[in-house]
């Protein structure tokens, strides 16, 4: 077992997007089967420039705090606050922006950053 005590208020690298105030990092990184690598970790975005990210893997991501403006690629929209879960499919270009701030605790099937 790993453990790792509020890993929620650890420092995130930043995303490096001009204007847009978001960070990401994995806190745990399962690479037994190199094929299949899974991370996990956080997503903070605070109030600026949206994100918007196309996804080149599976990802699965639960709010835990603040809230989201999530928008795909079809113009569908959903106000996601803490415990609502996304589903992100590979090739998929999602915009994120929050009028305060949010969380999100992500699995994605990647390499670790």
């Amino acid at each position: 077992m790993k453990y790792k005590k509020q890993a929620i208020a650890d420092e995130q690298p930043s995303m490096n997007v001009e204007g847009v105030p978001a960070w990401l990092g994995d806190t745990f990184v399962c690479d037994g089967d190199k094929d299949k690598t899974i991370c996990a970790g956080f997503f903070h975005l605070k109030h600026g420039d949206p994100l918007v990210y196309t996804y080149d893997y599976e990802e699965m991501k639960v709010i835990v705090d603040g809230e989201f403006m999530i928008t795909d690629d079809s113009g569908q929209t959903v106000h996601a606050t803490k415990g609502d879960v996304l589903y992100f499919a590979s090739g998929d270009t999602i915009k994120f922006e929050t009028p305060t701030f949010g969380i999100g605790f992500f699995t994605g099937q990647r390499p670790p950053i």
